[in-house]
């Protein structure tokens, strides 16, 4: 009976935690009667069934003793004996029914409840180990539901701040292009501005127009050479080059009159950065160097 009842406990725990409640509500199993004595007929039967069993053991280990092999044989032989021996008492006793120790009905009740008294406290030990590992093991699901729940959250507000962003972006899509596009095209006006100033100081520095002076110069060396006073300077050459260029690319070409010196207009012509009309040679145009 109590055998069965620990059983229907042990089976309870693979159901859920709640499930406590009811094994620690149930009522307690019926104590086990104890009989720690006999009365003196049970014990005197005992004890003359012991005697029988005493005799029968003296009588078996006398004979024993007498059908022991002599010294002289052989020790392997004598294993080999002993082992033929053991193996045929080991299958006698597995074909053997087992034998109660009496009949007496007071004397069974007796060992039977020793015997129920150790199996249920060995089963408490059981029982109790059992509950704490369910302790523990309630103990780590509380704590591993609390970390699921963290996570939940946080897996929560990423996605929503993904979502949140993901619109965003879609909504400033168009003006971040627009935006990118028209920082990019001032980028390269103010790269552009830069190079033009470059270009006119080095211009100015290295490539001069003549002047009175340079012209007196070049009379004592016995060089003649007319000053015209609208010589337009090697930038605004250019200039005028590279507007004709971007204003007109099907017609890219510019006249060449008196305002132009013409030792500028070979350099250019020498350098490669400019080239003549090959059916005019009073019209050039920029180089193309693309």
């Amino acid at each position: 009976m109590h055998v069965l009842i620990i059983l229907q406990i042990f089976l309870s725990q693979g159901q859920p935690l709640d499930t406590e409640s009811e094994v620690q509500d149930s009522p307690a199993p019926p104590a086990i009667p104890f009989y720690t004595e006999c009365s003196e007929a049970a014990q005197a039967e005992l004890f003359n069934a012991c005697e029988e069993q005493f005799a029968q053991l003296e009588m078996l280990q006398n004979e024993i003793i007498l059908a022991e092999p002599d010294s002289d044989e052989n020790p392997q032989e004598q294993s080999v004996n002993r082992l033929t021996a053991v193996a045929a008492e080991l299958k006698q006793w597995q074909t053997r029914r087992p034998e109660l120790l009496s009949t007496n009905p007071e004397v069974l009740l007796v060992v039977g409840a020793e015997e129920l008294q150790k199996l249920n406290s060995q089963l408490e030990l059981v029982l109790s180990c059992s509950q704490a590992k369910r302790d523990t093991l309630r103990e780590t699901l509380k704590s591993e539901q609390k970390w699921l729940e963290e996570k939940k959250e946080v897996l929560k507000a990423g996605t929503e701040h993904v979502v949140k962003q993901r619109l965003e972006n879609e909504r400033l899509s168009e003006h971040s292009v627009l935006q990118d596009t028209k920082k990019k095209i001032q980028k390269m006006k103010d790269y552009h501005d830069r190079l033009m100033e470059t270009l006119v100081d080095v211009l100015a520095e290295h490539f001069p127009l003549p002047t009175q002076e340079t012209n007196a110069d070049k009379k004592k060396k016995n060089i003649p050479q007319e000053l015209n006073e609208n010589l337009i300077s090697l930038n605004e050459v250019l200039e005028l080059l590279m507007n004709k260029t971007l204003e007109t690319p099907h017609d890219p070409y510019v006249s060449i009159d008196e305002t132009f010196w013409p030792p500028y207009t070979e350099m250019l012509l020498r350098h490669g950065i400019a080239q003549r009309h090959p059916e005019d040679c009073f019209k050039i145009r920029l180089e193309t160097f693309y």
